[in-house]
């Protein structure tokens, strides 16, 4: 039997802001119970500037969540909770890896009820954490707010909400590429063809919305004072955290964990775009299987990979994990259209959306490489400046890829990472290269390509600023000109 369509609402989906939730979050528990969840947050930055916020949360009553009953109420509380968390961990000198019980319990409890893991995900600091300006007024850039940061900045509510602003703006693919498998499945390629037509347009304008973030996100504030608090405690060792968290509840089983901070890679809208297309992700480092490798490799199992972005679904809000898995179930699109080659408008509506999608991940490994990449070299170069006694004496993320020298008297070659715990240029690049391994046509095939032109044909590859054929960019800025080593991490992961 074919599998449904999906229906939204049995997602906790809305047909008008997507992923975003129902109903807008709510800027305060209505239960007076939770106060003290409320005022802490309410003055995050001023405990964490006077170094008080740990004391105040090591008195805090434990309370349980027992009085907690609208969705919007559990999202409430999982939001102050995750940001309560990362600024006990990340707030002061040295983090910390212990996390007490009056944070802990409740914590558990609501990320249970969600089926979210112990961290700042996604979900808590954009989808579940801004109010309109005008609550008569659409949700845009224009019109956002955020409803809680770490550092009380400008830069962080902007970093916030353009990805709120993005989710708002990408809602509306969803019902359409529903709609599209419907048409599929009665043939009716020109519904098919006009859904991806403005799948595509809408996917530009999400990269238009992508590059506002340089408007009023500034990189040196951004890599030094945001990012740290965003980090996980998965791969955190150099940055204060070998053994990752643990939460203590006095239980005899309480135990380290380790978990990725929040990344846009938990961004369900992303992920979707890339099932509705028919795009498939392999392990970081695996390469596209050819005939001969596969025939080559039979009989052997074969080694154990990591699949990041399918690991990040593990950050999702259940419901949302969910329908991934449910449409990955009834996606027919890219079978319908190598089904029906001689198409040709139906075929470079196809393809115009693969090039969207790519444009997107290209101007995002863009942002990566000014925000994280360039901030990072700066800050190694600051660190061999400073004589050991005015070195600094913070330990977090941002500090931690400064890192050493070697024995031999060379910069340390630790891997830059990003607040997930991974070294991310690699996984950024394969990720947009196999967004283009689906295209139709022979020209899309070209164009999408990252490598050199076929010598027998002269086509230009689609690369980006100074892209070499075997990979290296090739970055020319106002201080010169360097190289995207492949070691190198990201922001967060698309």
């Amino acid at each position: 039997m074919i599998p449904a369509i999906p229906s939204l609402q049995d997602y906790d989906i809305s047909p008008q802001y997507g992923f975003l939730p129902p109903e807008l979050p709510l800027e305060l528990l209505p239960d007076s119970y939770y106060s003290r969840w409320e005022a802490v947050v309410a003055n995050l930055q001023s405990l964490i500037l006077s170094k008080r916020l740990r004391e105040v949360v090591e008195r805090m009553p434990i309370l349980s969540s027992s009085r907690l009953h609208e969705p919007a109420e559990w999202r409430r509380a999982y939001m102050l909770l995750a940001f309560i968390t990362h600024g006990y961990i990340w707030g002061g000198n040295r983090p910390e890896e212990r996390i007490p019980p009056p944070i802990s319990i409740p914590f558990l409890q609501v990320c249970e009820h969600l089926e979210l893991p112990t961290v700042a995900t996604y979900a808590g600091v954009c989808l579940w954490n801004f109010k309109p300006i005008f609550p008569e007024e659409e949700i845009d850039l224009e019109n956002l707010a955020t409803l809680s940061t770490f550092t009380g900045s400008l830069d962080e509510s902007w970093f916030y909400l353009v990805s709120v602003a993005i989710e708002a703006r990408g809602a509306a693919i969803i019902p359409l590429m529903l709609h599209a498998m419907e048409a599929v499945r009665v043939k009716d390629s020109r519904a098919v063809t006009e859904c991806l037509h403005t799948m595509a347009e809408r996917v530009d304008e999400i990269g238009t919305l992508l590059q506002r973030m340089y408007e009023n996100c500034d990189p040196h504030v951004f890599y030094n004072r945001i990012r740290p608090y965003l980090a996980g405690s998965k791969n955190m060792a150099d940055a204060g955290l070998p053994n990752g968290v643990i939460f203590e509840t006095g239980r005899s089983d309480d135990h380290y964990v380790h978990y990725g901070g929040g990344s846009n890679a938990q961004s369900s809208l992303i992920q979707f775009f890339d099932i509705a297309l028919g795009v498939e992700h392999r392990p970081t480092g695996e390469k596209r299987k050819t005939d001969s490798s596969e025939s080559e490799a039979e009989g052997q199992a074969p080694p154990p990979r990591h699949n990041f972005i399918q690991d990040m679904r593990s950050y999702m809000p259940g419901p949302h994990r969910r329908f991934l898995e449910h449409v990955s179930t009834v996606a027919n699109i890219r079978d319908y259209v190598e089904a029906h080659r001689s198409n040709r408008s139906l075929t470079i509506a196809y393809d115009a959306c693969l090039a969207m999608l790519r444009a997107l991940r290209d101007k995002h490994i863009q942002m990566v490489s000014r925000y994280i990449i360039v901030k990072s070299r700066e800050s190694r170069s600051h660190s061999r400046s400073l004589s050991p006694q005015n070195a600094p004496q913070r330990q977090n993320l941002a500090h931690a890829s400064r890192g050493g020298s070697s024995h031999n008297g060379k910069l340390g070659t630790k891997k830059l990472r990003g607040t997930g715990g991974t070294a991310l240029i690699p996984f950024l690049k394969q990720a947009r290269d196999e967004t283009g391994e689906p295209s139709i046509d022979a020209w899309a095939r070209r164009l999408l390509s990252n490598g050199p032109a076929d010598g027998a044909h002269h086509f230009a590859a689609l690369g980006k600023m100074g892209e070499h054929a075997d990979g290296e960019i090739e970055i020319v800025g106002l201080a010169g000109t360097w190289a995207m080593d492949d070691s190198e991490g990201g922001i967060c992961h698309w």
